[in-house]
């Protein structure tokens, strides 16, 4: 690990004629950092991130930390749905042409200022393969944030960007609030910066110390933060994998914020007189995936709709979620526009299932693996109960089911390489649109091979958030023109019909939309839960 302490110093000295000189011209700058002399605030979470690098993950963990860290170009108004100017001002979109205006006070916190060509180079390195500093190691985030959209972009001046994209595109202002592309700086990405293992951001916060071994991340007051915060010390993620681990630490005054708490742990907070429960309406989906690119049993729907009968999902989310979710019948959740409220949950229904495993020639049933984490997650706060209730109910059907349990980051690198048969899988939105559930999770983005709705996984260019490997044509051009349509009503037409497509072909099980649930401390204040971007932890108080 690098001594973070000792390189900041130097950077800062070095730079500390840039950071004069725009002192005066930027009072917001001077106010942002440094703290409030508000202690440190102790983030408790039920896993470690494996990178800091937000080009190189898929993982809202990883999430949680970057966004402290990055800015960018634009982003969510805490606890909302709303898009709000960050590193860019101004904005606008017509058509294909879209023009960015970007404020002019922001510095990296090595000092660095931030312009145009910054955000310049941050896309090259994601998406353009012919860029010498591209990064072969990008994730699948790449081509659906900003490359399958963006034919080109320029940077006029130091504080102007025109963008052209490939088609209309009505997502597209909303992609650039991911936390994928928070904007890196040009000098670290041309001049080999570590990204993995260090951090140097327009954010609020600076990385002080990296402890992978200890699952602890130490995050600092940026300086040079252009906004309002932070308000605390020092900011501290620390990993505590039982959840009533990480629960008692923050009944115990150990941890400020905690998060992914499991269904038995709400009461105990909720007894608590030192800390309460904060929730919101989730934008989220839990569900199972059959990767029909490794189980031949998969590809045939009526062996997937059997399966979608066969268990039990007003069980799971009634008892072994304790209701904090509510049961799921579709790719989007109720909370935006694309969910279609005519559709209903799979019954459970044991015989309707055998029955149509019969049809499709699997009545002596057959077996496969089903991968899941270890630890909890928003949308399945208990991961291993889930899994046996799965392998009980499909037990009774005569599919036995082999239970592959891994730590997340190691489940994330395992099923993104399409190893894994079945999968416990979920998705917390990036955008607060239908794109990202539609698009994202269930469209290959390569061509559908003729006469069959999937795809091999090593088909090049293929979309690996799309676990199940599922290439239905009618619904990718379901998909597709939505994507092209900017009137919200006739998007939500063709999200509604994909919607159908998708509950009765069954390339999942629909298993859960949960709740947005978090346990604070009562000296916490200014605390928002969101179910988009943030967390917002520069605006936290500590009394």
């Amino acid at each position: 690990m690098p001594d973070h302490a000792s390189r900041r110093s130097f950077l800062k000295a070095a730079g500390s004629t840039t950071v004069i000189a725009t002192a005066a011209s930027s009072l917001s700058g001077c106010l942002g950092g440094g703290g409030d002399g508000g202690g440190p605030l102790r983030y408790g979470r039920s896993s470690h991130s494996d990178t800091l690098d937000p080009q190189n993950t898929t993982s809202g963990e990883v999430a949680k930390v970057t966004n402290q860290i990055y800015d960018g170009l634009i982003d969510f108004e805490p606890g909302e749905a709303v898009i709000t100017e960050s590193l860019a001002t101004d904005w606008t979109m017509d058509g294909e042409t879209v023009t960015i205006q970007l404020r002019e006070d922001a510095q990296f916190d090595d000092g660095t200022d931030f312009t145009a060509d910054d955000f310049v180079a941050t896309y090259r390195r994601f998406v353009d393969e012919e860029y010498e500093y591209y990064f072969e190691e990008a994730s699948a985030y790449g081509p659906f944030t900003l490359g399958n959209w963006i034919d080109s972009v320029e940077a006029d001046g130091d504080y102007t960007l025109n963008i052209t994209l490939t088609q209309q595109y009505a997502p597209f202002l909303r992609n650039l609030a991911m936390f994928a592309a928070v904007v890196l700086p040009k000098d670290g990405i041309e001049g080999g910066f570590d990204f993995n293992a260090d951090a140097n951001g327009t954010g609020p916060f600076q990385l002080e110390e990296l402890d992978n071994s200890n699952g602890r991340i130490l995050l600092t007051p940026n300086d040079n933060y252009w906004g309002d915060g932070p308000n605390v010390d020092e900011l501290l993620f620390l990993e505590r994998g039982e959840n009533s681990t990480r629960t008692q630490a923050l009944v115990e005054g150990e941890l400020e914020i905690i998060d992914n708490l499991g269904p038995d742990n709400v009461g105990t907070v909720e007894d608590s007189d030192a800390a309460e429960i904060q929730s919101g309406q989730g934008i989220n989906i839990g569900y199972m995936s059959f990767n029909q690119s490794r189980v031949e049993e998969f590809r045939d729907p009526q062996v997937r709709q059997a399966i979608s009968y066969a268990i039990d999902t007003e069980s799971i989310v009634n008892e072994v979620y304790s209701g904090i979710a509510q049961q799921a019948d579709q790719p989007c959740p109720p909370a935006l526009f694309g969910h279609n409220d005519d559709l209903s949950p799979y019954s459970y229904d044991p015989d309707q299932a055998q029955s149509l495993l019969e049809e499709a020639g699997y009545g002596d049933g057959f077996s496969f693996e089903l991968t899941t984490f270890q630890n909890a997650r928003g949308y399945n706060p208990a991961p291993l109960p889930t899994a046996e209730t799965i392998r009980t109910n499909l037990g009774d059907i005569g599919i036995d089911v082999t239970i592959d349990e891994r730590q997340f980051s190691d489940y994330l690198t395992y099923t993104s390489e399409g190893r894994h048969d079945a999968s416990l899988a979920g998705w917390y939105t990036d955008n607060a649109d239908p794109d990202n559930f539609y698009y994202v999770l269930l469209h290959p983005q390569v061509e559908s091979p003729s006469g069959q709705d999937w795809v091999e996984w090593d088909t090049e260019d293929y979309n690996t958030s799309n676990r199940s490997a599922w290439a239905n044509q009618e619904y990718m051009n379901l998909i597709e023109e939505a994507q092209r349509t900017t009137d919200e009503d006739e998007r939500a037409e063709l999200y509604h019909e994909a919607a159908q497509i998708a509950h009765d072909e069954a390339p999942w099980v629909y298993i859960d939309y949960a709740d947005e649930v978090r346990g604070v401390r009562n000296n916490v204040s200014n605390y928002e839960v969101s179910a988009i971007g943030g967390p917002h932890l520069h605006l936290v108080e500590l009394e």
